[in-house]
């Protein structure tokens, strides 16, 4: 499966456009380009948006392969419950991997099931 990345990659290659071009179309560094296409940095709902025009995509499309959950339901989920709020600021300061946190969701949910082995 194509990451979201790649996909920006690719369809930029398609339409023969450089880095550079890219990035002065979508009104970014080209750096800033480079690192959304290596998966390590995303761009705002505004950028993604104008990304969509230059590229020729739909909006949905890139948003459909966008590994981030919605920003909306984040905020309100911290809204509604301030534990989700105090885990998010712990997660960020201890600065968590996103490999930490998946093995720590299977974790809990082994235990949810049964006793984990060791």
């Amino acid at each position: 499966m194509t990451t979201f990345g790649e996909r920006i990659r690719e369809r930029r290659e398609e339409l023969d456009l450089s880095l550079r071009e890219f990035a002065k179309l979508v009104k970014c560094s080209p750096p800033f380009i480079s690192d959304v296409e290596r998966g390590r940095r995303f761009p705002s709902d505004q950028v993604l948006e104008l990304m969509a025009q230059v590229l020729k995509l739909k909006l949905k499309e890139l948003k459909e392969i966008d590994p981030r959950p919605p920003v909306e339901e984040l905020r309100k989920m911290a809204e509604n419950n301030p534990t989700y709020a105090v885990a998010f600021r712990t997660i960020v300061a201890n600065k968590t991997t996103a490999e930490d946190l998946l093995r720590f969701v299977k974790r809990q949910a082994k235990g949810k099931s049964g006793p984990e082995k060791r």
